[in-house]
């Protein structure tokens, strides 16, 4: 075997060598990257959650007949008579 085809012959077994190690390494980044994207997946899924509970949360706490309870009974609050009304003139 003349020389020129030996150093042919290194350098495709070179070529795949470094193309298998490429593919090696390929494969295990996207093993990573898919394992990364369920799990932000999974925490958005948890996000999305929390926020529709909170929503509901807030409807609840905001609702009128719930203002008008603290208002009158932790407050006492009440809506003044009309001898207790004062009006302010606007400027």
């Amino acid at each position: 075997m003349s020389r020129g085809r030996k150093l042919l012959l290194a350098l495709l077994w070179l070529g795949a060598m470094a193309s298998a190690l490429a593919v090696v390494h390929t494969t295990q980044r996207s093993r990573a990257l898919t394992a990364e994207l369920v799990e932000a997946q999974k925490t958005r899924d948890e996000l999305r959650y929390e926020q529709e509970r909170l929503l509901l949360e807030k409807g609840a706490w905001s609702a009128y007949s719930r203002i008008e309870k603290v208002a009158r009974e932790e407050l006492e609050m009440h809506v003044p008579a009309p001898d207790e009304q004062v009006l302010v003139p606007a400027e």
